[in-house]
């Protein structure tokens, strides 16, 4: 798969007006009261900050999929624990107008705590809950993919341990004794950095970090592809054996790509939190990994913009499929990954590609 420009002039073009389109929602929302033509409603701005979410941690997933070969079915553990992160900092930022009124959050009041646990010590500070949701995914993938690169695994095997990895992590934050509040996980967020988390002005500044944050990192992940690390990430993709017998070691150039895909994911949990309102171990289910990767497949994996674009329609189509048919999505859902397989083997991003040849 060799891509001299990655981005021809027609998706650059259709990445600044796309860019423009969703910049203009949050304040088309501001600015026109409900009733006039132009006004946006408030779920849409929630929803669309969601998929953008969602777009970036397949944009992520991407990058180890697409270009180093790495089949991840574990990343919803790294977009869970971001999002964990930064919902403490929010839960703490409530104060003491939960529900006991109590400096503790209102589960942990519930579960009798004294006291935060020691891993949570320093997250009522908005630098430190963001550092965490940079370093805890960021040092997971860094030592599981180091004992799995170091050991070679790799393939069916590699896919079958990341899924485990997310399973049991998923089982660990459900227990109550745990301190992440278990199947209720966190929610009724009240405010961040001071301001109203429900006001206006904050989900649109939201809205607006969440698109900057991605389109920032569409473009760094294409400045890697482009580069020189990227075609030794496309040689372990497509040869690591020969790219082994000329003196490569793959094992730091892996490693590098999957660190960073979980500290992208832990990210993409980070700003998913305010914009959505709750956090739960569901989000670790490994169906939600599955959905990433059909994320991928279906927008076209080893093209940046194709799983950006999978995740819009996925998720895009399952808000409306979920109200019109909520018991047969998940069928959907597998009609379409088999259609994609069989017919757009390169995804939609493909199929815009061959129409343009």
């Amino acid at each position: 798969m060799n891509h001299p420009s990655l981005f021809s002039r027609r998706a650059w073009t259709g990445i600044v007006a796309a860019t423009v389109l969703l910049a203009a929602l949050p304040l088309l929302n501001l600015f026109f009261a409900d009733g006039h033509p132009l006004h946006v409603p408030s779920y849409m701005v929630s929803l669309i900050g969601k998929f953008m979410c969602y777009a970036l941690a397949a944009l992520a997933l991407d990058m180890v999929w697409g270009y180093a070969g790495i089949l991840s079915l574990g990343h919803g553990v790294f977009f869970a624990l971001g999002a964990y992160a930064h919902g403490m900092y929010l839960m703490r930022s409530i104060g003491r107008e939960g529900v006991y009124q109590s400096d503790l959050p209102d589960f942990m009041v519930f579960l009798d705590w004294k006291a935060y646990p020691w891993y949570w010590s320093g997250t009522d500070s908005f630098w430190v809950a963001l550092a965490l949701v940079v370093l805890v995914p960021g040092v997971l993938a860094f030592v599981f993919g180091f004992f799995a690169f170091r050991s070679r695994i790799k393939g069916v095997y590699f896919s079958i341990i990341t899924q485990a990895m997310t399973y049991a992590f998923m089982l660990l934050f459900f227990r109550n004794n745990t301190g992440f509040g278990g199947n209720n996980g966190f929610t009724d967020f009240k405010r961040i950095l001071g301001f109203p988390i429900s006001a206006p002005g904050t989900k649109a500044t939201l809205y607006l970090v969440t698109l900057a944050v991605l389109v920032g990192a569409l473009l760094l992940c294409r400045w890697i592809v482009k580069s020189k690390l990227g075609r030794v990430l496309q040689a372990v993709r497509d040869s690591e054996s020969r790219l082994m017998f000329i003196g490569y070691n793959p094992l730091w150039f892996k490693l590098f790509v999957w660190t960073l895909s979980a500290v992208l994911c832990g990210i993409a949990g980070a700003l998913y939190v305010p914009q959505v309102g709750i956090i739960n171990p569901s989000e670790m289910s490994p169906a939600n990994s599955i959905e990433m990767v059909i994320w991928a497949a279906v927008g076209g994996r080893g093209t940046l913009l194709g799983p950006v674009i999978g995740a819009f329609s996925v998720n895009g189509l399952k808000s409306w499929f979920t109200g019109a048919f909520p018991n047969l999505w998940l069928f959907a859902l597998g009609l379409i990954f088999i259609l994609v397989t069989r017919y757009l083997p390169r995804g939609l991003a493909g199929l815009v590609r061959k129409e343009q040849a």
